[in-house]
């Protein structure tokens, strides 16, 4: 989990529930709900709000961490196509190196 994650759960933790979220399932889902509740000591809401919200975040995350990806390899691929001059500090590491081949 990360601190941004952590913060948004926190957040979600505490904020004021004021908006109603309706949906129908199975009775095998809701059976399966109902006891993961209790079996962690939370309400049924609580325990849905809580598992769609955190797997949410993922959601978001995930595709979060797959654009930043693809930027980088821009980036990556671009610095490969076309290189920077070498300045000073690579070109006396390159014969520093040169020295300690020879």
């Amino acid at each position: 989990m990360t601190a941004l994650t952590k913060l948004d759960s926190e957040t979600h933790k505490r904020a004021q529930k004021k908006e109603r979220v309706n949906f129908r399932v199975s009775q095998e889902v809701k059976h399966t709900l109902v006891r993961a509740a209790e079996i962690t000591g939370r309400s049924l809401s609580d325990f849905i709000a809580d598992s769609a919200f955190n797997a949410a975040l993922q959601a978001i995350e995930g595709v979060e961490r797959m654009r930043l990806a693809d930027e980088d390899r821009a980036v990556f691929m671009a610095a490969l196509a076309n290189p920077p001059e070498p300045n000073a500090a690579l070109k006396s590491a390159a014969a520093w190196y040169k020295e300690l081949a020879e």
